[in-house]
């Protein structure tokens, strides 16, 4: 076996994109009984990115239900409600790998019911693939999730038109559903967006190309997502860290260090460096880097250090240490998307926490400008509330300042959660925006 895959979250990110091989982070959806867990499973049986027992045990599976083979599905759909119902609960994040690049995906279910799960593997993601059975078409899911995808940053679509095998390989089945979800496609704005008709099944066109498709010109699904360009957000230029703790060790030999420490979320810092920290505007410089293996000249975004300054600073958790350009914003006031993910709706007035980056803040909804309707992506302009899966615009007032940016420009730092103060759930994620 040349490749490796771990079905849990112990593998950093930071180790994979360590190595000079890029790194793709893509998410997956699509509606229940589309076949996703059947198409990641055939991705990595096909790439080789199994071990051994893991296709002994889907051998199994398959076996005791009767069957020759491996149970594709089985190999994605890991706790025992998801195999008992069928459908994809949780979130899962599988890693694997081929000679051209590395790749994190994370496996979203595709019921309306965990669309909030959904939110959650898409956010950090440079891809989505989502799923359409052919013989179905496009349904109200394949909207949401290609509104969802596009309203949280993604820049590459992929389409891939599953159960082709079902219809005949029929080319003018799979030409209808790229019309239709095309244009809606194109009416949301979605730049990067590509269709490839797939057999998940059968494992046509997924790592192979089978020969089914001699009508289909264009690449396997894992060839596009081996050179996809990956589009470089303005992260990879801008310091942002935020501060989680600050470190004043009790031993006396390092009785004068100061030390704050936290992950760099976007952009690099070098020892020398002149930062501001942010919400105070204080200038000084980095004469320190240092990591759980020593001292560092620099550091880039996923990384976790600590940084020490050249000046004395009143800095606490939640500050921001930025670069000298391209500034973040300080802000009391937001505005910003929303995905509502309880099932208690959210009403225009109410107060809850916001969490962004390192530090949590009161702040009221001051006001619910629309509400989006998935299926025409018009807007409702008088909403009352906004419910479960409902996603809408609003304003937010904090009772302190946020150092925040744009969530096309810096994911990281454009994204938070909001939390209720009575049952300290997370009722919703935003996007800010201006």
């Amino acid at each position: 076996m040349t490749n490796n895959i771990a079905s849990d979250a112990t593998v950093s990110e930071e180790t994979l994109s360590s190595n000079s091989i890029e790194l793709l982070r893509f998410t997956t959806a699509g509606s229940v009984d589309d076949g996703k867990s059947t198409l990641i499973g055939r991705l990595l049986v096909d790439s080789q990115g199994l071990y051994e027992d893991q296709l002994d045990a889907a051998r199994k599976i398959q076996s005791d239900r009767g069957g020759e083979g491996v149970d594709l599905a089985s190999i994605t759909d890991g706790l025992h409600a998801e195999q008992e119902q069928g459908i994809t609960i949780d979130v899962a994040y599988r890693y694997f790998s081929t000679p051209r690049r590395k790749f994190i995906i994370a496996d979203t279910p595709g019921h309306e019911q965990y669309t909030r799960n959904m939110v959650t593997g898409a956010s950090t993601a440079d891809a989505t693939i989502i799923l359409i059975d052919a013989r179905i078409g496009v349904r109200p899911q394949s909207r949401r999730h290609i509104y969802l995808a596009h309203l949280l940053g993604i820049k590459h679509i992929i389409v891939a038109v599953n159960k082709m095998d079902l219809v005949g390989y029929d080319e003018k089945v799979f030409n209808a559903i790229k019309e239709e979800f095309g244009g809606f496609c194109r009416d949301l704005g979605v730049v990067d967006l590509r269709f490839i008709p797939v057999s998940a099944l059968q494992g046509d066109m997924i790592a192979h190309r089978g020969d089914k498709f001699d009508w289909y010109h264009g690449e396997t699904l894992l060839t596009t997502l081996e050179t996809l360009v990956v589009h470089q957000r303005s992260q990879d230029s801008v310091l942002r860290f935020p501060v989680q703790l600050v470190n004043r060790p009790r031993q006396p030999e390092y009785h004068d260090f100061r030390g704050y420490m936290g992950r760099v979320e976007s952009g690099i810092v070098n020892v020398g460096d002149e930062v501001i920290v942010l919400p105070g505007c204080h200038k000084t410089k980095v004469t320190e880097i240092i990591s759980f293996d020593g001292p560092m000249q620099s550091a880039h975004a996923k990384q976790s250090v600590t940084l020490v300054l050249e000046d004395e600073i009143d800095i606490s958790r939640g500050d921001m240490i930025v670069g000298t350009v391209n500034q973040p914003r300080i802000e009391k006031e937001i505005d910003a998307y929303l995905c509502w993910m309880s099932e208690e709706p959210m009403q225009a007035g109410a107060k809850y926490l916001i969490r962004h980056a390192a530090r949590t803040v009161k702040g009221q909804i001051k006001q619910l400008d629309y509400t989006v309707d998935i299926n025409t992506l018009k807007h409702d302009q008088t909403p009352d509330s906004l419910g479960l899966n409902g996603i809408g615009r609003v304003k937010i007032r904090m009772q302190q300042p946020l150092v925040v940016d744009d969530y096309d420009n810096v994911r990281e730092t454009g994204g938070f959660i909001v939390i209720d103060t009575h049952s300290n759930n997370t009722v919703a994620a935003g996007m800010i925006t201006q």
